[in-house]
């Protein structure tokens, strides 16, 4: 409905006021078709709001808007900042272990929302977080707190890091 939608909406041009429009409709427009209305990192930022369960986890669409916003954000490397991680929104599901471990804690706030992970991705989020080197510390000084904002990642965990954490 929405791609049909979309079709309808941009028969004529891109229109101005694109961003009235429901923002899940972005995740069927491609950047470049948005750049006539604004920025591609506003662009971005609205797709990072938009419902990402409208694509199948397995969609070529998502591995192929998170290239075009690492693009975009100019973001060279693995290595992903807190600020930019927001504009990413969703997307940050959609990034691989070299970048989750590459961004540190900078991705876990992101990656808390997400709803599964690929094994890769949980390996990645296990050795940023036994690691110490975010901003929750190592486990064998997190509270009850620490786990209530990392309850997203919690099902990840395992049981090494599980055991280090205090009772």
């Amino acid at each position: 409905q929405l791609s049909c939608l979309l079709k309808m909406v941009t028969l004529h041009g891109i229109p101005k006021d694109l961003d009235s429009y429901p923002r899940d409709l972005l995740l069927f427009l491609s950047p470049s078709d948005y750049a006539a209305t604004g920025s591609c990192r506003q662009f971005f930022t609205s797709v990072g709001k938009a419902n990402a369960d409208v694509l199948p986890r397995e969609a070529p669409q998502r591995q192929q808007l998170l290239l075009e916003a690492l693009a975009c954000l100019k973001i060279p490397g693995t290595r992903i900042s807190e600020e930019n991680a927001e504009v990413l929104g969703w997307l940050v599901c959609e990034l691989g272990g070299d970048h989750i471990r590459s961004s540190g804690g900078s991705l876990l706030k992101g990656l808390s929302q997400c709803g599964s992970f690929l094994p890769e991705q949980e390996e990645a989020i296990r050795d940023v977080l036994s690691s110490g080197n975010t901003t929750f510390g190592p486990p064998a000084a997190w509270s009850a707190f620490t786990l209530s904002q990392l309850s997203g990642l919690l099902p990840v965990l395992g049981h090494s890091i599980l055991q280090q954490v205090p009772k």
